[in-house]
């Protein structure tokens, strides 16, 4: 991933916060033939030990009848991509519009690279442990959690039986939050101030993380 020292964000805590946050990654792979494929897929980065300086993995799981996985042999490579809000940035929100007029529109995002090597496998027991770990995720803050345990036994066995899990062992992670930060103040408060106003989520969200303030820098 393209990252100017400006959009950079190298804190491991913040990242796997905002990895939790999205709880959703784009997994991409190549087939035997080169050609590239990828699948959304809910995940849990799970054995980040920043002391021991160990990345952890990233656990998910996928459909028996997604492709995707039988061209995963051992060694294969991936990239997680995981996306957080996004939204247009106007050149009117720039001082520079009326004096210079050297402007020009932009994009505002954030956004995190996980790389390594992929591992599938249709044990039943790993899948049910991924299966457990990703609902008790989702469902912690419901008023009444719903668990696997209150599935039907033998339905439970057979949903497990049509997915194989996959864990993405995290040897790279990259992380951009491209956020106006290379612009005056004056202009990332003009645009915040327009994101907050608009009528898209995405750009009011976006307007909240502003100004961003990296802890790395």
């Amino acid at each position: 991933m393209y990252v100017p020292k400006s959009f950079e964000v190298t804190d491991l805590a913040e990242i796997s916060r905002f990895v939790s946050s999205v709880r959703a990654a784009d997994l991409v792979t190549m087939r035997s033939d080169g050609f590239p494929v990828a699948t959304l897929l809910p995940c849990i980065w799970k054995g980040l030990d920043i002391e021991n300086h160990s990345l952890g993995k990233l656990v998910m799981h996928m459909s028996k009848g997604n492709e995707q996985w039988k061209s995963i042999k051992f060694g294969t490579l991936g990239l997680a991509i995981v996306h957080g809000p996004q939204a247009y940035i106007s050149p009117s929100n720039y001082e520079g519009k009326d004096t210079d007029h050297k402007v020009v529109p932009t994009w505002n995002y954030q956004s995190v690279h996980l790389s390594g090597t992929v591992e599938i496998s249709d044990d039943v027991s790993l899948l049910r442990e991924i299966v457990a770990d990703l609902t008790h995720f989702h469902e912690d803050d419901r008023d009444v959690p719903w668990d696997i345990d209150m599935a039907e036994p033998e339905y439970l066995q057979a949903q497990l039986r049509a997915i194989v899990a996959v864990t993405l062992h995290i040897s790279s992670v990259e992380a951009k939050y491209k956020l106006s930060q290379n612009r005056s103040l004056a202009d990332q408060e003009m645009v915040r101030s327009d994101l907050l106003n608009s009528d898209d989520q995405e750009e009011r969200e976006i307007a909240k993380l502003m100004p961003w303030k990296n802890s790395n820098r």
